[in-house]
């Protein structure tokens, strides 16, 4: 792609007005920066918010390359805390993982910035609002549709969407301008948040291709194997090991330190998008995907069969529309209190063993575990009951099979 200044004379900076730009200060939000400002004359506000994906020393780069690129004012919003009590810890509850394999990684942050860029537009009485999208991907219906809802009638601008271009596009764009970026790098695109990271490059365009150990994020650098205890309470993880912590975010990200060396959590999602198409997206999300299973393994000791059943139904739904960027439908809050409702007796330890690229749960202690000896052990002996009592039960519980195949019969 070639400069477009060149073709298109430059307008004077700010005269379309304000427009406040969600920026990463990756590829595609450094090139909305130097777009809007110099080729399309509007004066950019970008806003960052931090879903657990940055250090502070990150942040302050970040802040730092997008004043160099030519923003009016730059905000910075810690959104970690309130990400997780409005969404994650659903998440967990429900034991979401899209097509048995996805924590949501990003599905659920961008929800979260969405939120935030669109009350930072009203904040600042924008008159646009701007975000590095594709024309391809889920997450321009996520902006947009949030930002319809909570800022109706205000313009969307998304460049990267409306000119339809490619990463090496935008590259040689942004070389022109003078823009130093590490754009070996910047062939993969790389979402990091407290939820998981996504990791996209030219090995998830086609149906077949692994991503390189070099693309990951998080190098394996533990070989050995090792033991931890997580500490639930009413379904959240509120300890590691015996430390317990003031937010499970904190949790989260200790046990992130422990299980992503081990490069657990990696895979490569296929999914359906929310405009038809199929895409594949790599990830790596150690800390989610134990909590997750090891959540689950605790339900499985606590809650009844149809607290179970019941819960598997709702939450697959709640995923589903969550993804599909949903997170508005009062129907959600109301699977939420169904949720939050469950989590009641969920409180104990579950002991996992970490391994090189797997883990393993070993097993749970919980006052409410309802797998005790004084009511029975599965495939020996009962206490609860006597053998004559299971066979008027099973004689009553197929009655009414039975009753048909009996009906049936003298009819044919």
């Amino acid at each position: 792609m070639t400069d477009q200044s060149n073709s298109n004379p430059q307008v004077n900076a700010g005269s379309k007005g304000k427009v406040v730009l969600g920026f990463s200060g990756g590829l595609d939000t450094s090139f909305c920066v130097k777009y809007l400002t110099e080729d399309q004359g509007y004066e950019v506000h970008s806003i960052i918010v931090n879903t657990g994906g940055f250090s502070n020393e990150e942040l302050a780069q970040i802040e730092t390359h997008a004043y160099k690129l030519g923003v009016k004012t730059h905000t910075t919003v810690d959104a970690v805390k309130g990400y997780y009590d409005r969404i994650i810890k659903y998440l967990v509850f429900g034991n979401v993982l899209k097509n048995n394999t996805y924590p949501l990684s990003v599905s659920a942050e961008r929800l979260s910035q969405a939120l935030h860029i669109a009350e930072h537009a009203q904040k600042l009485g924008a008159t646009a609002v701007a975000h590095g999208s594709t024309g391809a991907g889920n997450d321009q219906v996520r902006f947009d549709m949030i930002f319809h809802i909570m800022i109706p009638g205000i313009e969307i601008i998304t460049p990267i969407r409306d000119l339809k271009l490619s990463r090496e596009a935008e590259i040689e764009y942004l070389t022109n301008k003078g823009v130093d970026i590490n754009f070996s790098k910047a062939m993969y695109s790389i979402n990091k948040g407290i939820w998981g990271t996504s990791v996209g490059g030219r090995e998830t365009l086609s149906s077949k291709g692994m991503l390189p150990e070099e693309a990951w994020p998080t190098q394996v650098t533990k070989t050995d194997s090792e033991e931890v205890a997580l500490q639930f309470e009413k379904g959240e993880l509120v300890g590691v090991n015996g430390q317990s912590f003031s937010h499970p975010t904190e949790a989260i990200q200790h046990l992130q330190t422990l299980a992503g060396p081990y490069g657990i959590g990696r895979d490569i999602h296929v999914g359906d998008t929310i405009i038809g198409i199929k895409g594949r997206v790599g990830f790596e999300a150690a800390a989610p995907m134990v909590i997750i299973k090891a959540h689950h393994a605790l339900e499985k000791h606590t809650l009844t069969k149809w607290q179970l059943g019941w819960k598997d139904q709702l939450a697959q739904f709640y995923g589903n529309w969550l993804h599909e960027g949903q997170i508005l439908d009062p129907v959600m809050r109301d699977i939420e209190a169904f949720l939050q409702s469950s989590q009641q007796t969920v409180t104990g330890t579950v002991y996992v063993q970490l391994l090189p690229y797997r883990f393993q749960v070993i097993g749970i202690e919980s006052q409410f575990d309802l797998m005790s000896s004084k009511f029975g052990k599965y495939g020996e002996m009962n206490t609860g009951f006597t053998g004559q009592d299971v066979r008027g039960f099973s004689k009553i519980f197929g009655n009414q099979t039975s009753i048909w195949y009996q009906v049936n019969k003298e009819n044919n």
